[in-house]
Order: structure tokens, then sequence, then C-alpha cells
């Protein structure tokens, strides 16, 4: 009896390794009858290393402008199925499709590269986002820990920063965000999409549960940890209805802030979304992407700045309607603070604090 070729790879979100534009050859299944095996199959996750000169970079979007971001690593286990940051895995030589979570680049000097860079005379104190691309909790931290490495710089030179994630590993590093909140120089948002079980397993495979995350909320508000929930991204037609749900229970959870962005499939997101839905969702497939469309100026993803994000058109209105009233109705009076910038310390030669 001939082996079965595994059609769906479990615990992964994408299905497809799209083309690599940057790439002038590509491995095609074109005669698959005269393979031996399948060209794609579910492996493990690879990790690589990688040694930059600086970690923390200024974003020049308008939509962004002057914030910083940092990455500890680029490519993301989780395997969500929307992100944005596919796309970035093609300047490193793979596929926005299946490699870009089982190939994972870790960058282990973050922290020293970080402190370097702080210790510059011309550094100029902003907040820092964790992470602008992948997710700084994913499963490797746990083993690499370079995250943690970079609080406690954060806490040294007492630099605020501003955390998203959707992994529950971030409680482990609660000792070292208290501290930082204590100065007011942290907040987390925690990203939840749904509360329906069946479609995170599906969109985000190796992700936390909605449980984890609405726990992890908790948690960090008890111990004065300013944190929030990310509705992000809003996919009209799949999660879009789960809006003031979301909100809800993330403020009876302890979340003092919400925000959204609505999805684009900029890039290869495209193709392998729409792969994705018609294998996961069949009967819902076509609304979906309709409604997608419709958000974004008739395509996938519309790039202009300042719409790119939120969408536009009449569903578009509808959906940030129903996230500001969902906001106000939940969340009105919840206390929050800004990011202090004024208490920045640097070490000095002879191990003293200077101030900045």
């Amino acid at each position: 009896m001939e082996e079965e070729i595994e059609t769906y790879f479990k615990g992964r979100g994408a299905q497809v390794n799209t083309h690599n534009r940057f790439r002038k050859q590509v491995y095609v299944e074109e005669h698959i009858e005269g393979l031996d095996e399948p060209l794609l199959g579910n492996s493990k996750t690879q990790v690589y290393y990688e040694h930059p000169k600086k970690i923390i970079n200024k974003l020049s979007s308008p939509d962004l402008y002057g914030m910083y971001s940092m990455n500890p690593y680029q490519g993301c286990e989780h395997g969500c199925i929307y992100c944005y940051a596919r796309n970035t895995h093609e300047y490193w030589g793979f596929s926005a499709g299946l490699d870009f979570e089982r190939k994972i680049i870790a960058k282990p000097e973050a922290a020293k590269l970080m402190e370097k860079q702080f210790m510059s005379k011309n550094w100029e104190v902003q907040p820092i986002m964790f992470s602008g691309n992948t997710d700084c909790y994913q499963p490797l931290e746990r083993k690499l820990r370079i995250t943690r490495s970079m609080l406690e710089v954060l806490l040294k030179f007492q630099h605020p920063a501003g955390m998203i994630t959707k992994n529950s590993l971030i409680l482990r590093d609660i000792d070292i965000l208290k501290e930082l909140a204590r100065l007011k120089l942290v907040h987390v948002m925690v990203s939840i999409t749904t509360l329906r079980e069946d479609l995170r397993l599906a969109m985000e495979p190796r992700t936390a549960t909605a449980k984890q995350r609405l726990k992890v909320i908790e948690e960090l508000s008890k111990n004065g940890i300013p944190a929030g929930i990310m509705t992000a991204p809003i996919i009209p037609g799949l999660n879009s209805s789960e809006i003031p749900e979301l909100i809800k229970v993330a403020a009876d959870h302890g979340a003092s802030s919400a925000g959204f962005t609505m999805i684009r499939l900029n890039g290869a997101i495209g193709t392998i979304f729409t792969d994705w839905i018609q294998k996961n969702f069949p009967d819902a497939a076509d609304k979906v992407l309709n409604q997608i469309k419709e958000v974004q100026g008739g395509q996938l993803n519309d790039s202009r700045y300042g719409i790119r994000m939120k969408g536009e058109g009449v569903l578009a209105d509808s959906i940030k309607q129903l996230f500001k009233s969902a906001k106000v109705k939940y969340l009105s009076g919840r206390s929050s603070y800004e990011l202090d910038t004024t208490i920045f310390k640097r070490p000095s030669q002879n191990g003293q604090l200077d101030l900045f």
C-alpha cells in the first residue's frame, strides 16, 4: 500500500512555501508523480544565529513614525497565518510561508548590542517596541532567554519600552517587569484575536490559548504592570464580530487599554492566507476574502500609509465604531500612564551612574 502524502501540516499555520521574490530559481512539483518524496514536509524547527552590528532601529513608517523597535528573533514558531512580518523572511533567503515558522533566526548578542547603543552619547531616549516584527516571547525564548537579558539592560539604564506578545512565557519575567512598572518604564499589550479555540488552533497554531492570555493580563495587572488587549488583526467576516466580547473579557481580567489593526495581506501573505482559509474554512472563504478587499481598497492589501492599518469604507467604519463603543463601555475610566523618558541613566567609566 502506497504511503499517503501529508496534505495538511498540523501545528503549522502556512501550508505552502511561497516563492521568494529575491531568488531567481525555485523548486517546483510540476511532475509530482516522478518524485521519490514530496518536496515539502512538516520538518522540525531549525535555529540559525545572526550577529548584527546593532539591534535597535528607528521606524521610518509614517504609521509608526519616531518609534524604536528591536527583534531578538526573525521568523516565528507561533505560525500566525496573517503575520505581516512573514515577508521579511525573504530577505534572509527563506520563504514567507512554512519557512517563516520553522526556520528561526536568533540574535544571541542582542542585550550587549542594546547596551552598546545606550552607552552612545548620541542615543535619543524614546520607548522601544518589543518586538517590531516577531514575538519576543515565542517558544525559543524559553531556552535562549534573549528577551529576559534585554529587560535586564532596560532596568539597568532605566529605559522605557512597550511590549506586545501572545505567549504566557512573559510571566516568567514578572520580577523585572514589576521593577520597570514601578518606574513607569513598561507597558504590555497582550494580543488576543479570538475566543474560539477552533479558530485559534488553525490561525495561530503554536500560541497560548485565549484563556491563558487572559490570565497573563490578570497576573500583570495584579502586579502593577499596566496591560491591555490588542485585538489585532481584525479579519472581517472571521473574527470582527468578537470585538465587544474580547474587550469585555479583557476588562474583566484587568486590562487598562485596547487597540486594534485591520488585516492587510501584503506581499506573499495574500497567497498564504488565501490557501489557508480555503483549506480550513472553505464555506466562508469567498465571503472573508471579499470583505478584506472591501476594507482594503478593492484588493487584499492597501499599502497607503494612514489607511492600510485601519482600512476604509462602510465596512471598515462599522468595525471601527464597534471597537470604539466597546472600548467606551468596558474600559472607560481605566487608569493609564505615559512611559517616563526622563530618568534614563548610563554607567560611567568608574562604575557609577551618570544622569543622561
